[in-house]
């Protein structure tokens, strides 16, 4: 469904003000007709849309409640979980990204439904400014709100201003028209004047970001002089010289903007403010805002960021002393909706249509009318709305830049950097840049601030408190912290966290940081203050966005004398370092670690307090490889291993709990006598074989289990059919038939070549597998196929499901021998490719043998040898090229394809694999299926950015008695690779390697109680497996019919 062109747009429910739309009918026009690749765009229906319905159906959208055919679907505030569709990529605010738990089951509604979430907020330029963002609509609705509300204060006081005559902000009917009002108050300032008895009126600013700007760009609409902070007392000097009612002040406001320089002072009376300094240490600064601001103001417009490390603006303390001193304070336009924050007596939101309360700082009391002592407070967190026709067409301007990306990508690692970087969740799983979520999600500072003797880090003899400040979440410095801190073997707890709500604004975490020995907290402490400090020849060390300020209080030791493994220690050998190997290393070593938390539970369930460390090893026959595999992956090492090598193959078994071989089969045995003779489980991904077979009773013997087929097929094939199979059986069911697929195939994308079809290893395999004889049973007769017709046994496959994929399936092997373990019929092997396989078997390019052309000198080029396997007889073989008319008429005539389409085919595979070049065959192909190999390594291996699908499907046909109704229980897997920063892990290496993982840890962790050699049939090993998988994102669809 993702990419498939077609764009929804929701009807926003959050809010009944929200009126704003994602894209405007003009947006869709041209997203529509413009050739932009957006095929359709669905609109849900609003009444209260700024767009009327019939507006989007005249430029060309479908207005429908049902937006379950669109790949992305837009919003701008978050929707209600119902409306989050299974497979969809969703676009709007999403407000999750800094782990606000009131949106974390936003957050794990999208995870479940394995959809993809795009945050509006996340989408920011190379400089750093968000390109999305509604920051000046709000300052200007904002500032337009507060003037009328001022004008009824001020009436309320006994002043008639002009002020009064303005509407409230959604009143207009455009910004323009509310603009006009405005500068219809400014011209009767100007020539009427405003009453001297709250003259001088004074604005002061707090902030310079867009609601700032806004806020601004309003207030200059009326006459006015801007004054700098330091000269704002002297707007209160009566002027003796001049009588008052000749004074100018009367008629102009003022401004005042002011900066984190004017509102706090260093603590040292020697030291001077200093802007670096003060973000990185507040705690050494006394706030003055009280003292040499707010005495002039008249209106303070709060449009800043605060955390509370800061100091406050005003706390209620400091206003009941202003208003006790005269103070000319009116009102607060809080346009930030900072609620309790800079300004302490702003405890709630208000509303567009009730936009006011009044604080009475005498009596310390809240009053929802205009009449009596105190201030009047707005506190309005839905300002843009009010201006929702130009927010909404400002907003689509750049939106519509970015759908076509959007509404057509189905890997992420195509999109522009500013998209990508953008992408919370992916298909279910979260991107890399936002894995540090569940990690803070796992750290609630309100349970450590209730009990914190059960924080993670006091149960680690060193602790020390860290507090980190700086740009931590939107330029994913937390990132690097985390990973510093758990790479190196510590621990944290999230003691306090406040995180910044622009790009401007910094944000804070304090971090309790544990390990059993000093060491290693030492060494954690150096890492943190090397990003934190980073060499001043670095280029980049004089940005202050891509630091972090760090501050640590001091180590403490606990006092406990600890056993030196507390925790328990695990470890896991993986020989073998091709690609499965990877996924595999990756899931075992995150293994109690926070980013694991789903899956985790899912494994030990009622024992998840029980948490246990395991160190990886990876060996291989060749150092580089193994090195390559485990770099950047926590707590796992690459060795060199020559499994040949008893002594060296023992030593490092004898340090492991567990083995997992993904060597070819036949280095299993070596293995596994290993692993009997020192008494270690081993897990393996390979069909357990005769020579396997035969180890069952030294296994039991020995007290271990050697687990075999934990793969893909072998592997989650069996334990998604004994699970179909048992269920069944338990409701006493009999099993009329079952049928099974599976496959490795080009993701749709990928698939741009003649056979549909990449490899992602060695194509011998492959096309050997395609030659291998198949007994299977069906509608009761056993049926026998000879390898060298298999290709032409091929039946088309179309699953219900998967409507767009044509495929096509070959019987695989002996399915009878699983007839005793669960009653399979008919297993089968996907491809996309078998009429044309057939048909270049048939002209001998699959023959094995050596071929003389290829034992002889010179070397033949490609053509000449094409020309020897078609019979094309030519004086100059490789003279003028034949083209694919008449390859396909000896395809025909010759026999070895009988009908025109295939021909077509067959002969456009030859063209493309680059068998009718000049180019020379090289030495080391000796027969036709080396040189046919040869060319599909070359051409039909996937890119960089290329990726992978595994699709595995059972059928199984269920009777049950006293039942007239025969039941088809239907079962599918469908798995793309993924690829994160740049690096492409494939579908079949994560659907061998995961499994091959969960059995390790399932023996780690004595789920599986069973000695000897074991097949993944077995409720005690599927049950579980099957659970972890799915917890772990690899999701299995099930359906009854």
């Amino acid at each position: 469904m993702l990419g498939n062109g077609a764009v929804g747009i929701l009807a926003e429910s959050v809010n009944k003000w929200e009126r704003r739309a994602p894209l405007t009918p003009s947006h869709c026009a041209r997203l529509l007709h413009g050739g932009t690749g957006v095929s359709r765009i669905i609109v849900q229906p609003s009444t209260k849309r700024i767009h009327h319905d019939a507006l989007y159906e005249e430029v060309g959208a479908e207005i429908s409640q049902d937006l379950s055919q669109c790949g992305l679907i837009l919003g701008i505030k978050q929707p209600k979980l119902e409306m989050i569709l299974p497979d969809r990529a969703y676009a709007f605010f999403s407000h999750t990204h800094k782990a606000q738990k009131e949106n974390m089951p936003l957050l794990d509604k999208i995870l479940a439904e394995r959809a993809s979430l795009y945050d509006y907020e996340l989408i920011v330029g190379d400089n750093g400014k968000r390109l999305l963002a509604f920051g000046k609509f709000a300052g200007r609705a904002g500032m337009i709100d507060f003037l009328r509300g001022l004008g009824q204060r001020f009436l309320s006081l006994g002043y008639s201003t002009p002020f009064l005559s303005l509407g409230s902000s959604y009143m207009y009917p455009s910004l323009a028209a509310a603009k006009a009002a405005v500068i219809s108050v400014g011209e009767e300032i100007a020539t009427q004047g405003l009453p001297l008895g709250i003259c001088p009126l004074v604005f002061v600013f707090t902030g310079s970001g867009n609601v700032c700007s806004g806020a601004q760009e309003i207030f200059k609409l009326l006459p006015h002089t801007f004054v700098d902070p330091s000269k704002l007392h002297d707007l209160h000097r009566t002027d003796t010289d001049h009588p008052r009612h000749a004074s100018k002040r009367v008629f102009q406001v003022y401004g005042c903007v002011v900066t984190a320089q004017d509102m706090v002072e260093p603590k040292d009376p020697k030291k001077v403010y200093d802007k670096v300094n003060y973000y990185a240490h507040p705690e050494h600064y006394n706030p003055t805002f009280h003292e040499k601001i707010a005495p002039y103001a008249s209106v303070i417009v709060n449009c800043m960021y605060w955390e509370q490390r800061f100091p406050q603006l005003l706390s209620y303390k400091q206003m009941q002393d202003l208003m006790s001193q005269g103070c000319p304070l009116v009102g607060i336009a809080d346009i930030t909706c900072d609620i309790g924050g800079s300004i302490e007596f702003v405890n709630h939101t208000t509303s567009i249509d009730s936009p006011f309360f009044r604080y009475d700082p005498i009596t310390n009391s809240y009053h929802d009318d205009m009449e009596g002592n105190g201030v009047i407070c707005l506190a309005v967190d839905i300002l843009p709305t009010e201006f929702a026709k130009e927010a909404s067409q400002h907003f689509g301007n750049i939106l519509s830049q970015f759908v076509t990306n959007l509404a057509s990508a189905t890997d992420i690692t195509k999109l522009p950097a500013h998209l990508r970087r953008a992408c919370i969740v992916h298909r279910g799983v979260l991107t890399s840049l936002y894995d540090y979520i569940p990690r803070m999600r796992n750290s609630d500072p309100e349970e450590v601030s209730e009990n914190s003797a059960n924080s993670l880090s006091n149960k680690r003899k060193y602790n020390i408190l860290v507090s980190l400040s700086g740009h931590l979440f939107d330029k994913f410095l937390i990132n690097e912290a985390l990973d510093i801190i758990e790479a190196a073997g510590g621990s944290f707890h999230l003691v306090n966290c406040h995180v910044g709500q622009s790009a401007e604004a910094v944000s804070f975490s304090e971090l309790e940081v544990g390990a059993d020995d000093k060491a290693v907290l030492d060494q954690i402490i150096d890492s943190l203050t090397s990003i934190a400090n980073p060499n001043e020849n670095d280029r980049f060390s004089n940005q202050d966005s891509s630091k972090i300020s760090l501050k640590l209080g001091k180590i403490e030791d606990n006092g406990m004398d600890r056993e030196p493994d507390l925790k328990n220690k695990a470890a896991v050998l993986i020989i073998g370092a091709g690609r499965v190997c990877q996924p595999a290393a990756e899931m075992i070593s995150s293994f109690g670690r926070p980013s694991s938390i789903q899956w985790y539970k899912t494994l030990l369930e009622d024992d998840f307090e029980c948490q246990t460390d395991v160190e990886v090893i990876v060996g291989s026959l060749y150092l580089k490889d193994a090195e390559q595999i485990v770099e950047g992956i926590p707590n796992v090492t690459g060795i060199q291993l020559d499994v040949m090598d008893r002594a060296s193959l023992n030593k490092y078994i004898s340090q492991v709990d567990v083995v997992i071989s993904l060597l070819p089969p036949s280095c299993h045995v070596i293995v596994a006598n290993a692993c009997i003779e020192l008494k270690k489980h081993l897990v393996t991904a390979s069909y357990v074989d005769s020579s396997m077979s035969m180890l069952d009773d030294k296994a039991k013997d020995a007290g271990i289990t050697i687990l075999g087929e934990m793969g893909l097929d072998p592997g989650i094939d069996h334990m998604m059919a004994m699970k179909m199979i048992n269920q069944a059986h338990v409701r006493k069911g009999k099993i009329k038939s079952f049928t099974s697929y599976c496959g490795g195939l080009p993701s749709p994308e990928a698939a741009n070549n003649p056979l549909a079809y990449k490899f992602s290893w060695n194509p011998a395999g492959a096309i050997r597998a395609g030659r291998n004889p198949a007994t299977y049973k069906w509608g009761g007769e056993t049926v026998h196929i000879d390898g060298d017709n298999l290709y032409d046994s091929a039946t088309r496959l179309r699953l219900p499901e998967l409507p767009a994929f044509a495929l096509e399936c070959l019987p695989n092997r002996n399915s009878l021998l699983y007839g005793d373990l669960y009653a399979i019929t008919e297993a089968s092997t996907i491809f996309r490719f078998s009429e044309i396989m057939a048909t270049l078997s048939r002209i001998g390019l699959f023959n094995n043998e050596a071929h003389s052309l290829l034992m002889n000198e010179p070397r033949p080029t490609f053509r000449k040898f094409l020309f020897e396997l078609l019979k094309v007889v030519s004086e100059d073989p490789d003279g003028p090229l034949i083209g694919e008319n008449e390859i396909i008429e000896r395809l025909l005539t010759q026999g070895h394809s009988k009908d025109q389409r295939i021909a077509t085919k067959a002969a456009k595979t030859i063209i493309f694999l680059g068998l009718l070049e000049l180019t020379e065959i090289p030495a080391s192909c000796k027969s036709a299926f080396d040189v046919v190999c040869f060319r599909m390594e070359e051409r039909l291996s996937y890119t960089s950015t290329e990726k992978d699908m595994v699709l595995l499907h059972h059928e199984v046909e269920v009777e049950y008695p006293d039942s007239q109704i025969t039941e088809k229980h239907r079962a599918t897997l469908l798995e793309y690779g993924k690829t994160v920063n740049g690096k492409t892990t494939t579908a079949m290496a994560l659907t061998v390697g995961i499994p091959a993982a969960v059995g390790a840890l399932l023996l780690l962790t004595n789920k599986i109680q069973t000695r000897g050699v074991l097949r993944p049939i077995e409720p005690e090993v599927y049950t579980p497996a099957l659970d972890i998988i799915e917890a772990y994102g690899i999701k299995l669809i099930e359906k009854t019919e």
